[in-house]
């Protein structure tokens, strides 16, 4: 198979859809990947580093996309890249198509293949390549939050941890999956008061347990989120509905209770967000006040820290990159019923269900259009 790797091209993003290493993999199991160049630099990997792992150097983004017959990245297509896809080309990356009306309608018009890394399952349930970025960007939460609670960066001059005699900031973590527990841990290790926020009461159990008393735990609530929020510094949103919207969990009338300064950092926003007040900021222009309140919703948080995203990206995505590229599209998606949930558009049909419910579309299930397909789940 011929694989096309271009250059990120959403504002700041530094992070490519595969290390040298994983080119290297995918060559010595007979495949060709053609490079565009430069597209690595931003994570560490110079061209000669791809050149030396069997990668082919092209120089422009309409080779990589014209030569590729699955294209490997990190982001969803952004409005330049749109003309470039093509019938039948196989997209392997991130997709949040369901905030996304407009990038829904290209792959459904240009019969592009989609398969989404943050819809695919493994065994366990548990969703494989969304889980290494959710880690990142719950890691980064609270780092950046710490950083725009300082008064010069718009905050309300507060130090996480506080100091003796001086009390800890309340951080609030709204979703106890990957992104809140990465998110507790560095907010314990930095010495803040934190209550996370989840409907799954044995999900609050089992970080009861995790973190013995460093952490107060919530059941769900609009009133229990409202009063929690009240006396604020720092929230943080991590909710998740599989390939869906998120829900506006955190209204903007709630936003007038919450101390003026206080930061918000959703890192839902890829699903559209979970605060109401949330819309898409970049690391160029990544935050903004609603209400008195600094709003932090970058949408791609782990590409300002692109060596590490992108090593634990490939960690994740590349066996199942081989297996689309050894098997082709058809054989890999009918041996591995979780791949095949990854799949949110083909020939020109939205297979996924959970995007569809969110921009009111027709859904067609992929079991109709490729046989030897089990059902899916409907989210």
């Amino acid at each position: 198979m011929k694989i096309g790797l271009p250059k990120e091209i959403k504002d700041n993003e530094y992070r490519v859809g595969l290390t040298p290493a994983g080119v290297n993999a995918l060559v010595g199991a007979g495949h060709e990947v053609f490079v565009q160049k430069t597209a690595g630099e931003g994570s560490g990997f110079s061209d000669e580093n791809y050149v030396k792992a069997g990668g082919k150097m092209l120089d422009t983004a309409d080779e990589i996309w014209q030569t590729g017959e699955m294209i490997v990245k990190v982001k969803e297509p952004v409005a330049p890249e749109y003309p470039r896809m093509r019938e039948n080309q196989l997209l392997f990356t991130y997709l949040h198509l369901a905030p996304e009306f407009e990038l829904t309608k290209q792959l459904l018009e240009r019969k592009v293949t989609g398969v989404a890394y943050e819809t695919i399952t493994d065994k366990k349930g548990t969703l494989p390549l969304l889980t290494p970025m959710s880690e990142v960007a719950g890691r980064m939460a609270v780092q950046v939050g710490a950083t725009f609670l300082e008064k010069m960066n718009g905050g309300r001059g507060i130090l996480l941890g506080g100091v003796p005699g001086v009390p800890a900031a309340n951080v609030v973590i709204i979703g106890g999956g990957v992104v809140g527990t990465e998110a507790a841990k560095m907010a314990v290790g930095l010495g803040a008061k934190i209550t996370i926020i989840d409907i799954n009461l044995d999900r609050l159990r089992q970080l009861d347990d995790i973190f013995l008393s460093k952490v107060q735990t919530l059941a769900s609530s609009p009133y229990a989120i409202h009063e929690a929020i009240s006396h604020a510094d720092l929230v943080i949103g991590g909710v998740l509905v599989v390939g869906a919207a998120a829900p506006k969990l955190l209204t903007r009338a709630m936003l007038k209770d919450i101390p003026n300064g206080a930061v918000l950092v959703d890192v839902a926003v890829d699903q559209g967000g979970c605060f109401e007040t949330t819309h898409a900021t970049t690391h160029s222009n990544p935050t903004f006040y609603e209400e008195g309140v600094l709003h932090y919703c970058v949408a791609n948080m782990p590409g300002a820290v692109p060596r590490t995203s992108t090593f634990a990206l490939t960690n994740a995505t590349l066996p199942y990159a081989l297996s689309l590229a050894n098997k082709g599209f058809e054989k890999a998606i009918q041996d591995d019923q979780g791949l095949a949930e990854g799949v949110n558009t083909y020939a020109g049909k939205l297979t996924y269900k959970a995007v569809a419910t969110s921009q009111n579309l027709e859904y067609t299930p992929l079991e109709s259009l490729i046989d030897g397909i089990a059902a899916k789940a409907t989210y």
